[in-house]
This record gives structure tokens, C-alpha cells and sequence, in this order.
């Protein structure tokens, strides 16, 4: 299964969200903390954002997308 990074443009066409509405979500615990790609630059793995779009057009609730976003960065740490 091939993985790719979408940088921070690609996010936000994804998503529809600003980038300042990408990173208030992350400390909040709703959006997925990017991986660093080495010095300043850093991505989300396409298939978190996709999940996270995914549970937004089903309508899930905000603590059902906290705990998505919990399970995707546990099952990230789980690669390593």
C-alpha cells in the first residue's frame, strides 16, 4: 500500500478549512499532528485526512472525531 504526504495546501483544498483553522484543530485534539518530512517542512498522511473528511461528511459528532483522530495517531506511533 503506497502512502503519500499532502502538504499543507492539499489539506486545506481537502478540507476546506484555512491554515489557521488546521492548526487551532490540531490543539484541540480534532485534526491529526503533521509528520515532520525534515527541517521546516512537514505533511499529513493522505489516508488521516481522508478518514477525517470522511467522519465530517457522515456527520460525526466532535468527540467521535477526537477519538478517529486519537486511533490514527496511535496506529501511526504503532508503525514505527
Amino acid at each position: 500500500m503506497a502512502h503519500c504526504i499532502l502538504r499543507l495546501p492539499a489539506v486545506k483544498a481537502a478540507t476546506g478549512l484555512s491554515r489557521s483553522s488546521v492548526y487551532l484543530r490540531i490543539t484541540q485534539g480534532a485534526f491529526p499532528r503533521p509528520v515532520s518530512l525534515g527541517g521546516r517542512a512537514v505533511g499529513w498522511p493522505e489516508h488521516e485526512v481522508a478518514a477525517l473528511v470522511a467522519a465530517r461528511i457522515a456527520g460525526k459528532p466532535e468527540n467521535e472525531v477526537r477519538v478517529l483522530v486519537a486511533t490514527l495517531e496511535a496506529a501511526r506511533k504503532a508503525l514505527s
